[in-house]
């Protein structure tokens, strides 16, 4: 293995440097930096496809000392680009570990750095914006100066393609109660987990599948799933998502998916000044009056403002940091979505209820065709 100690930096796309260690791969890597607030969950955050083209950093001081744990990866891979943290350890103490985040990192070649100011550092990007930047091993201020250049910025930037699977693939009991197509578009696991739990069948499908495709599975419902980058470019998806709600079936949107649905319905997104990322968000349930504690993972948003004057719809989850819209259902159609994760995993599970929310939809929607 390489040598841990090598000095690292940090560069912005403003020109503006930080500096720490590296972390067992020598390099560089390149993406929007952006950070989380999570205590906890860094192996979920870091295989989250949601991730996919981020430099992560992260808030918690120690990073790596709970080890990894095969059963808590969202993916197949590590999808940060690479990571910036304060503390990392490479020894672990957790009886459920069976590796070190260090040779798990390692063994996905991902670059990262520790030793970093990352408090200095999250108050500039909170200040200054979501922004491109570079770590390396390579100190070559003017050459990575160069490389950052060319990278494309985040807006009207599509990952999906990139993260998607590419084959459909089926997951839980065939012989479950309810068949769920579900649109890869960055899927987690968790949310497979949570759809099995509920007794599903769910096919996924890859992210230009068309509904005719779909509805050979005959499933109860349809569901499009969180995933990276911006939604404006993502307009097969748009297309599904527009013809899932003119057939009025069931369909259910997180994240990502929230956003096709409202962009398949002339609602506009855009990027935030830094996004929300993190597992301790608050959000109010309208319906309910009830407030959740959330996990999320955005870097951009529906607009509110078209939401709460559109005609067909009505905005159902507020954010209560900034008052954005985290959640929305059409009036005369089974259709409806939220901004962050009700599948959280490590937590919170205030949100989950939404599964169930799902279910009882798809039910309905059954009887409706039976009578």
């Amino acid at each position: 293995m390489t040598n841990t100690s090598k000095k690292a930096v940090i560069l912005l796309e403003d020109g503006t440097t930080f500096y720490g260690t590296s972390i067992g791969i020598e390099g560089t890597a390149n993406g929007e930096i952006c950070f989380n607030t999570g205590m906890t969950g860094y192996q979920e955050i870091f295989t989250d496809p949601s991730y996919s083209g981020q430099l992560m950093v992260t808030t918690n001081v120690h990073i790596g000392n709970y080890g990894v744990n095969k059963m808590e990866n969202e993916s197949d891979k590590v999808q940060i680009s690479g990571l910036i943290c304060r503390n990392f350890s490479q020894s672990y103490s957790s009886f459920k570990a069976t590796d070190s985040l260090y040779n798990f990192l390692f063994k996905n070649k991902i670059v990262a750095v520790e030793n970093v100011d990352t408090r200095a550092l999250v108050r500039y990007i909170r200040e200054k914006g979501a922004m491109n930047a570079i770590i390396s091993t390579d100190l070559d201020i003017d050459n990575l100066t160069k490389q950052l250049a060319e990278l494309p910025s985040m807006e009207g930037l599509e990952l999906a393609s990139k993260v998607s699977t590419k084959e459909p693939y089926f997951v839980g009991n065939s012989e479950a109660k309810y068949k769920i197509a579900a649109l890869d578009i960055g899927i987690k696991q968790n949310i497979l987990r949570n759809f099995i739990q509920r007794d599903c069948y769910v096919k996924v499908f890859p992210y230009n599948a068309t509904l005719s495709e779909m509805k050979n599975f005959n499933p109860d419902g349809y569901f499009l799933s969180n995933g990276p980058g911006d939604p404006n470019p993502l307009k097969e998806a748009q297309k599904l998502a527009k013809d899932i709600i003119e057939e009025d079936l069931p369909l259910f949107g997180i994240c990502l998916g929230h956003q096709i649905i409202a962009l398949a319905n002339g609602i506009e997104t855009y990027k935030m000044h830094n996004g929300h990322r993190g597992i301790n968000h608050p959000v109010k349930n309208l319906k309910s009056g009830k407030a959740e504690i959330t996990s999320q993972n955005h870097g951009f948003v529906v607009n509110k403002e078209q939401v709460m004057k559109h005609p067909d719809f009505e905005m159902t989850h507020e954010h209560l940091n900034d008052a954005t819209l985290a959640g929305m259902q059409m009036k005369n159609k089974n259709c409806f979505s939220v901004q962050y994760h009700p599948e959280a995993s490590p937590g919170p599970h205030d949100s989950s209820y939404l599964f169930d929310e799902f279910i009882q939809r798809i039910k309905e929607h059954k009887n409706k065709i039976l009578n």
